[in-house]
């Protein structure tokens, strides 16, 4: 990674000593999501309750510019220009940005509640992972007692069609740490006071890839 990149890092744990503890585990991730975007993979995230919200945060971060502007690259415009009328190109190449493409399986509503019904609640985020996974993908499970069901079954699906998985989880790190390729395991062991870390732990993590794929 870039030292600039590097340094990005050396502020969360200023502001977050305590993710001291995460640092190898954060530094493997951000290298997993890096090399995933550079071979043409994509993340996909998934969570239960405010996991979920966090699994949507981190979609929403990827897909659009965060820090960085992420002007759309000449070979896009050309394409625009070449087949919308010039006054919708415009438009389209003032306000688009360039992504770093990203998708939540928790908003697949109809697809959920009917793989819910027909077949298996617990399976419906790994339904989701055989359909859409590749082998260049990285796969955020974010449980915060590494125990959810639904979150170890995607990660057995992800580890099967080979994507590498992060794992989001408490102290403990629970079933995950044995399934997943990175752990981090945020030292907290109160489902709030877990998430209130992995908010900057995944802010970090879109940052540095951001940085990296565009800066």
């Amino acid at each position: 990674m870039k030292q600039t990149t590097l340094k990005k890092l050396d502020d969360l744990f200023i502001r977050y000593p305590a993710l001291v503890s995460c640092k190898d585990s954060i530094i493997n991730a951000a290298e997993a999501i890096i090399n995933c975007y550079k071979n043409g993979g994509k993340v996909i995230t998934a969570g239960n309750g405010g996991s979920a919200a966090d699994a949507e945060h981190i979609v929403g971060e990827l897909m659009k510019g965060f820090i960085l502007k992420r002007e759309l690259d000449d070979g896009t415009k050309a394409a625009l220009d070449k087949s919308v009328a010039s006054e919708t190109a415009d438009y389209l190449k003032k306000n688009l940005q360039m992504p770093l493409r990203a998708i939540s399986l928790v908003n697949q509503i109809a697809l959920g509640t009917a793989f819910a019904n027909d077949q298996a609640a617990d399976l419906v985020f790994a339904q989701q992972i055989l359909g859409l996974g590749d082998i260049d993908d990285v796969f955020i499970a974010i449980s915060t007692s590494g125990n959810s069901r639904n979150i170890i079954y995607a990660a057995e699906v992800a580890r099967a069609k080979g994507l590498t998985t992060i794992a989001l989880t408490g102290k403990s790190g629970g079933k995950l740490k044995n399934i997943a390729d990175i752990l981090i395991n945020a030292p907290e062991t109160e489902t709030y006071k877990i998430q209130e870390l992995h908010l900057p732990i995944y802010h970090s993590l879109c940052i540095i890839a951001e940085e990296e794929i565009y800066g």
